[in-house]
């Protein structure tokens, strides 16, 4: 298998036997399209008829894996979709009229809000009269057991400066009392809460362990404590995970909070 260019953003090259598969969409922060998966599923069948392929090593340009899917690519190929239109915005300063939806949805994302009351806020302003801001939230660490796991994983393998980006920012926002306060400072009267629990489940241990710690913010944070240290994070996580969950299909309880805010 000869060192190729499958697309101009899934580059391929084979070295000492392993095939490297690399994204190269670093101004989408490697978003992945549909096309770009089905290179990436040609450059791996390929290799599958190699002799000389015996690893497949997938990785990103820049300094991201992937963001994901590109949802505007998924959106697209949907049946009915051609009404919707995907538009990137500032939640603290929507670029919409006053006045104008009849809902607004936000799921788990006012968590990463710089500013919350200004997100509540500009909420409530596209919303027409009677219109309902609709988001999710994650409850505390203490009741999402897998994220708690490794948050206690890496509190003992930095024990002089943990990342807490965890109980900080996904877990951090759980107050029911503070999150009516906000939304009545953004002019929300009649707010409800719900709190949902759901199992949460992964195929191996490893799974959330590099979930969290190589495919969420928490990566910078603990790079910036141990520039070479992410294996041996990733590695404590998992080995934490396996310890409480067990090492094959694993099961815990997750929580979050419904919240629905009429305006």
């Amino acid at each position: 298998m000869s060192d190729q260019v499958i697309s101009d953003q899934i580059n391929v090259e084979v070295q000492e036997r392993v095939l490297t598969v690399r994204i190269n969409r670093p101004e989408k922060k490697n978003a992945l399209t549909q096309a770009m998966y089905a290179a990436m599923i040609a450059a791996i069948r390929q290799a599958e008829a190699e002799a000389s392929v015996r690893v497949i090593f997938i990785t990103g340009t820049s300094d991201c894996f992937t963001a994901g899917n590109d949802l505007a690519d998924f959106a697209n190929a949907k049946p009915g979709m051609a009404r919707a239109h995907l538009r990137q915005a500032d939640a603290t300063a929507l670029p919409f009229d006053a006045d104008c939806f009849d809902a607004v949805v936000c799921q788990f994302g006012v968590m990463f809000f710089p500013d919350r009351v200004a997100g509540y806020r500009e909420a409530r302003r596209v919303l027409r009269a009677g219109g309902r801001a609709c988001f999710s939230i994650w409850d505390s660490l203490a009741h999402n057991a897998i994220p708690r796991c490794v948050n206690d994983a890496m509190a003992r393998h930095f024990p002089v400066d943990p990342p807490r980006f965890l109980a900080r920012t996904p877990h951090g926002h759980h107050d029911q009392a503070t999150i009516r306060r906000e939304l009545a400072q953004a002019g929300f009267e009649r707010v409800a809460i719900e709190t949902v629990t759901l199992p949460s489940r992964a195929a191996s241990h490893r799974d959330p362990a590099i979930g969290f710690c190589q495919g969420s913010p928490m990566r910078a944070e603990i790079e910036a404590r141990a520039p070479q240290g992410l294996s041996a994070a990733t590695a404590a996580a998992a080995a934490a995970v396996a310890a409480e969950f067990g090492s094959g299909p694993i099961e815990a309880p997750m929580k979050a909070l419904i919240v629905v805010a009429e305006k």
